[in-house]
């Protein structure tokens, strides 16, 4: 089974980056990787049901917000990551996929 402790994840970043990575502070680098993980729109229907993808999102979009000193907007968000770990959660249906369907009718 492979070592994915953050002391092995960290290792893989060079000095150099680090370097580069204290140019920023916390709450930059999460809006960073809340961007870097967040489903683009071209990419949603393909991910939408992707369990990891869904709760890595929702987890670093509650980083966010603790780090903004808002934990009421950080609860939900990592209660839907818990969700999707879980599986007490699946995605709904595309609306636009509903309302093609009913002006067929």
């Amino acid at each position: 089974m492979p070592d994915t402790s953050l002391s092995a994840t960290s290792s893989q970043v060079t000095s150099a980056d680090r370097g580069n990575l204290s140019a920023f502070s916390a709450a930059e680098l999460a809006q960073a990787l809340l961007e870097k993980l967040a489903i683009a729109e071209r990419d949603w229907h393909r991910l939408k049901s992707n369990r990891k993808v869904r709760a890595n999102e929702q987890a670093a979009a509650a980083i966010v917000f603790l780090l903004k000193d808002q934990p009421d907007e950080a609860l939900p968000r990592l209660q839907q990551a818990v969700a999707w770990l879980d599986r007490s959660i699946s995605a709904p249906p595309c609306p636009s996929h509903g309302d093609r369907a009913k002006r067929e009718e």
